[in-house]
């Protein structure tokens, strides 16, 4: 474990990434985003492997076989990190190599596909499994005169279909 410790620590160094170390062998790392503001991932170095844990989305609010369709759907193309759902029905990213895996370079990698994976797929999920609660959201902020600003990459879901 030290050695692979050693390992991550540099690589998130390098990396300029935002990172803490709560534990020996245990990591949170901060992802910056583009449709998600950011996405915390949890590395664990254990005794035998790495495990990696990121966030994604609670549990959906609608459409819950069509969002884990999707999810399973895309493991197919994922590297190295697949989708997981937990007892409560939340979404998560998730990983585990052996220590002897652990190199900067697969760290990049890992941390890449954690990223392509809850960060771009963040729209689609929402859109999937929260559709309704968007626009409700909408409704609110046009009847209070408040921005919608950053619901703009859900239009097409809060603005009426054009009659053909």
């Amino acid at each position: 474990m030290a050695d692979a410790a050693s390992i991550i620590e540099r690589f998130l160094t390098e990396a300029d990434l935002e990172w803490e170390n709560p534990a020996p062998g245990s990591y949170a790392v901060k992802l910056p985003g583009t449709r998600k503001l950011s996405t915390t991932v949890s590395l664990i170095a254990g005794r035998h492997s790495l495990s990696v844990n990121a966030f994604v989305i609670r549990h959906p609010d609608e459409n819950e076989e069509g969002v884990h369709r999707w999810l399973l759907e895309r493991n197919l193309r994922l590297y190295g990190v697949g989708y997981a759902v937990d007892p409560l029905g939340d979404v998560y990213v998730v990983a585990k190599l052996p220590l002897s895996a652990v190199t900067p370079e697969e760290i990049d990698r890992l941390l890449g596909s954690v990223l392509e994976a809850a960060d771009g797929a963040f729209n689609t999920l929402l859109e999937l499994g929260f559709a309704s609660a968007i626009r409700k959201e909408y409704a609110w902020r046009v009847s209070r005169g408040e921005s919608t600003r950053n619901l703009e990459a859900f239009a097409h879901l809060t603005r009426p279909a054009a009659d053909d």
